[in-house]
């Protein structure tokens, strides 16, 4: 049997595994500080559910496509967004809700792109301005706290759409904007080319001339005023007029944020879902994961209690250092065994309960990064419990 990765999906273990978790465990508390709830929903749809109205959009012809035992046209979701649409009918606005999970695209695979991703999505279903600004300090603070080093750039559909009136450009406007989209992949030259393929070769001259230029747009307007609430919250973002973000659906302010590597680590933006106006954002637990400068390590204490022949006694141990919120493993068996053991999984401490120790309530306890050795005096609390006392 061929056990070998299909390319593009990834095994995730050990340290890799654990710095993931601490990361999910990060975003669901920040989602859930600025008041958003979870929601759940199934990973596959029906072909039809899953392209919406975007067939052109190129994540939407990226989607792996299927078919049940009944015949059934069914696809893996791609995203989150469109599954809003169901599951925010009926719902007292504005509705808060994110949600993480995996999301599938059959697509190339180069740099850090890979075919099966966690998506992490947080939306406001009927939003305002002052709504997005609500989200981009999400999307702030969430950086922040993994320590990473990033720019938020932000931009206006509706800006773009005027701009090209402007130029009395009115055919073509969603696959310029998605040639505009791709001008930090395939450089200045291929897009002009294929901008004047679409006629509108004068866009980028114009989109260059500076914020004299913007200042007559009605739409500017809106970025200066969600600028000056960032600042309210403590946070700045920058004003970014080429970018446009490939996905049609977006109808106003969208973002993204760069990092240290050359791919998106987080976007989104405003949309409409059943006439209602919308904002939210996506990352992917991946690239969060590669970019994160956490040290998941030190909020994690790891302890692993070995027991010589005296297990009564080391799972008493075990259950009231876990009872403390720590990381306990028992291990029963030879001492040289337990800590080639604790250095395979990079344990940070190991307590030896042998008869010795029992009789005096004295455990030895082993720094795996030192070597240095340190005493816990065992006394009782009650007939059932023990404290763990270090000296």
């Amino acid at each position: 049997m061929n056990t070998d990765l299909i390319k593009g999906f990834k095994d995730y273990t050990g340290e890799e595994a654990l710095k993931r978790a601490e990361i999910r465990k990060i975003l669901v508390e920040t989602f859930e500080k600025y008041g958003f709830e979870p929601a759940e929903t199934p990973v596959i749809e029906s072909e039809e559910f899953v392209k919406g109205e975007n067939k052109e959009d190129e994540a939407v012809s990226d989607i792996f496509k299927l078919r049940d035992k009944g015949k059934r046209k069914l696809a893996l979701r791609y995203e989150f967004t469109f599954q809003l649409k169901r599951i925010a009918q009926n719902k007292k606005l504005p509705y808060k809700r994110y949600e993480i999970g995996a999301v599938f695209r059959d697509e190339p695979i180069q740099g850090n792109r890979v075919r099966q991703f966690i998506a992490c999505d947080a939306d406001i279903i009927g939003s305002s301005l002052k709504d997005e600004v609500e989200i981009l300090a999400l999307v702030n603070d969430i950086l922040k706290k993994l320590n990473v080093k990033f720019t938020i750039l932000i931009n206006n559909r509706k800006l773009l759409n005027e701009i090209l009136d402007d130029l009395k450009i009115n055919k073509n406007k969603d696959k310029i904007i998605r040639e505009l989209d791709k001008l930090d992949k395939q450089g200045v030259q291929r897009t002009q080319i294929e901008l004047k393929k679409l006629g509108a070769e004068s866009l980028l001259k114009s989109i260059s001339e500076g914020e004299k230029y913007f200042n007559k747009f009605e739409s500017y307007k809106e970025i200066i005023t969600l600028m000056e609430y960032c600042k309210l919250f403590g946070f700045s973002v920058k004003f970014a007029p080429f970018l446009a973000r490939g996905l049609s659906y977006y109808s106003g302010t969208i973002f993204e944020v760069k990092s240290e590597i050359k791919e998106t680590i987080c976007g989104g933006g405003s949309y409409n879902i059943n006439g209602t106006q919308c904002f939210g954002f996506g990352t992917g637990l991946e690239r969060l994961s590669i970019i994160s400068k956490l040290d998941f390590k030190t909020n994690r204490k790891s302890i692993l209690v070995v027991s010589l022949n005296e297990d009564k006694q080391a799972i008493k141990i075990t259950n009231e250092l876990r009872d403390r919120g720590n990381s306990v493993s028992i291990f029963f068996g030879k001492p040289s065994k337990a800590l080639e053991y604790a250095n395979s999984y990079n344990i940070q401490q190991v307590i030896f309960v042998g008869a010795k120790e029992v009789k005096k309530k004295k455990f030895k306890v082993k720094d795996m990064k030192t070597g240095k050795e340190k005493v816990l005096i065992l006394e009782k609390r009650s007939k059932k419990n023990i404290i763990i006392q270090r000296k």
